[in-house]
């Protein structure tokens, strides 16, 4: 069976959409999928025409062809949602699961980054109503009920989860979330789970705020209290207020990046130095890019973030050319080993090993000298110990959930070190 949609994409500096080509997804005769995509010949006139992505899908009239990644386009995946977007959108449409083309088709148009899908040759005018943060309450109550799985096809509280989940549900990720307009600006609302360990909102601006005082370029966020729930508001960076309306810039994960799945079958391509390799051929500034991924890599290290996969990173395109995005979901983990702790992603010679060693083994594929990898790794492990603590209580971490996380910060095998592995030349 073959499916297939228009692809829309709101170009840098405007705020309505344009149909850039055509996606078509159908599956051989062994039911494997596969993919074919197509730029529209009047986008491809246009004088402003961008690509969707310009190392998989550049500008052409060539007609491409995937058959990876169940058949769809990295750039077009990442526009998907992802495991909470995808639960909520199977609630509402009262199935266990649906086809790729269909999480396209219902994920709300505020989705990831600058594209759209429809079914017709002319885009849809923007649409999007956002939540005011007075209904976090109403939404904080919805995100426990879909938790817990009890809001059933037939009940009206389907009809509100559409009206006020929905529609934030694209931007992935498995924890409870929407969008929310406030102060001028776009948040992504993360809601804790029922199940979570410690106050997830409170830990997680925590740690943005510590990157931030690392010299990491942070995505801004701010926790509000939704009556006794704590809320953790993240300000989008794919958006841009204007006078016309929002600007949206268009956005790759990491993962599309790397040309891999996200399965723990896909790991072997799952790599910092491969990722520091594709911003050097993507990005305008790949020396200022690639030494924030290194020192995004030795944080994660440092506050054993092991969740750190390449969903978590991105580069993004306001105008048009590419940049590595702020960072964002950054989250300790206090793991109960004591001499090695590894990260999802590979970091040096000794794989995914999350030691100074490491970190540092490979370095000149982040376009630094031995000296200037020691300089960050040794300036950030100090300013991690002595500071973790302190940025925690002082965004509101209870002294009960710093206790619980106080293993995740420079754990005591960050400076063992391997005798078979030489050190940088």
């Amino acid at each position: 069976m073959t499916s297939e949609c228009f692809v829309y994409l709101m170009l840098p500096g405007a705020t309505d959409f344009v149909t850039a080509g055509r996606f078509v997804l159908a599956a051989d005769r062994n039911g494997l999928p596969f993919s074919r995509f197509v730029y529209g010949r009047s986008y491809l006139a246009r004088t402003d025409a961008v690509p969707l992505d310009p190392i998989e899908l550049p500008l052409g009239d060539r007609t491409f062809e995937n058959v990876q990644l169940k058949g769809v386009f990295g750039a077009l995946r990442d526009a998907s949602p992802d495991y909470w977007g995808r639960r909520v959108i199977e609630k509402h449409a009262g199935v266990a699961a649906l086809g790729e083309l269909d999480y396209l088709l219902q994920s709300p148009d505020d989705r990831a980054g600058a594209l759209g899908f429809g079914l017709n040759v002319e885009p849809p005018a923007p649409r999007r109503q956002f939540n005011r943060t007075i209904e976090l309450a109403r939404l904080q109550e919805l995100a426990d009920a879909l938790l817990r799985e009890e809001i059933e096809p037939d009940n009206r509280d389907r009809l509100q989860a559409q009206d006020l989940l929905l529609l934030g549900t694209s931007m992935g990720g498995a924890r409870p979330k929407t969008v929310v307009e406030d102060a001028g600006a776009l948040w992504i609302a993360k809601f804790n789970r029922q199940d979570d360990r410690w106050n997830q909102a409170r830990v997680e601006h925590a740690m943005l705020r510590l990157a931030h005082e690392c010299g990491l370029r942070v995505a801004h966020s701010r926790v509000v209290q939704v009556g006794e729930c704590d809320v953790l508001l993240v300000r989008r960076f794919d958006r841009e207020r204007s006078d016309a309306g929002y600007l949206r810039a268009r956005m790759l994960s990491a993962l599309t990046l790397l040309r891999t799945g996200d399965s723990h079958q896909n790991r072997e391509r799952w790599s910092y130095l491969i990722l520091a390799e594709e911003l050097r051929r993507l990005c305008e500034n790949p020396k200022a890019d690639a030494r924030e991924l290194f020192m995004r890599m030795v944080f994660n290290a440092l506050i054993s973030n092991t969740d750190d996969h390449p969903r978590n990173h991105a580069v993004i395109a306001p105008g048009t050319s590419w940049q590595l995005s702020p960072a964002y979901d950054l989250t300790p983990m206090p793991h109960v080993g004591i001499e090695r702790r590894d990260l999802a992603m590979t970091v040096g010679d000794l794989g995914r090993h999350a030691s100074a060693q490491n970190l540092r083994s490979q370095c000149a594929r982040f376009l630094l000298t031995p000296e200037e990898a020691m300089k960050i790794i040794d300036g950030m492990e100090t300013a991690v110990r002595s500071r973790w603590y302190e940025v925690a209580r002082r965004e509101g971490v209870s002294e009960r959930d710093c206790d619980s996380i106080s293993r995740s910060f420079v754990y005591g095998g960050f400076r063992l070190e391997n005798p078979a592995v030489a050190k940088p030349s």
